[in-house]
């Protein structure tokens, strides 16, 4: 069976079935294509009024701008505490942060171990040793200043093993 239309357009010689058969496929093709497209609109109008629930345009748009002032003052908060902490960092490095103690006897008559050094240091193993000297005729201090871990003055000992500790700290 022939058609007229089909020999008007150049193709007389085709069967009408494939002709059909054709039609038939792309109809199916684009009646799933719907029902995708059917899916997604349902998807994208649930979202649409979860976002929209309880809220008319004019609060929705007050509220975006309150979320951009809260955002605003949360970086303007963020910076302030990065300075404070750089400031406090600053100070760290003279505060003293590293000890080192060592008890002993200074006189062999002397017991309990009453005589001490106490060395204190900063992050630049700047700071000072005090070396305590318990006798039976009363307590001695003494201090010496350390300077980038070193002593000018010649350091005993037990002074020496406090420095080493703090150092080590």
């Amino acid at each position: 069976m022939t058609s007229n239309l089909l020999q008007s357009i150049g193709l007389g010689g085709l069967d009408i079935a494939y002709v059909l058969i054709g039609m038939l496929v792309l109809i199916i093709i684009l009646l799933v294509l719907i029902i995708i497209q059917f899916s997604k609109l349902n998807k994208l109008q649930k979202k649409y009024a979860k976002f929209m629930k309880g809220k008319d345009a004019k609060s929705l748009e007050q509220e975006i701008e309150g979320l951009y002032d809260d955002n605003d003052y949360i970086k303007q908060e963020a910076e302030k505490n990065r300075k404070d902490i750089k400031d406090i960092q600053k100070r760290m490095e003279y505060c003293y942060q590293k000890l080192g103690i060592v008890k002993y006897d200074a006189f062999s008559q002397m017991g309990g171990q009453l005589s001490f050094c106490l060395a204190l240091l900063n992050e630049k193993d700047d700071g000072f040793i005090l070396n305590s000297v318990q006798s039976s005729e009363g307590c001695y201090t003494y201090t010496k200043e350390v300077k980038k871990g070193e002593c000018a003055i010649t350091l005993g000992e037990e002074e020496k093993k406090a420095l080493d500790q703090a150092i080590g700290y």
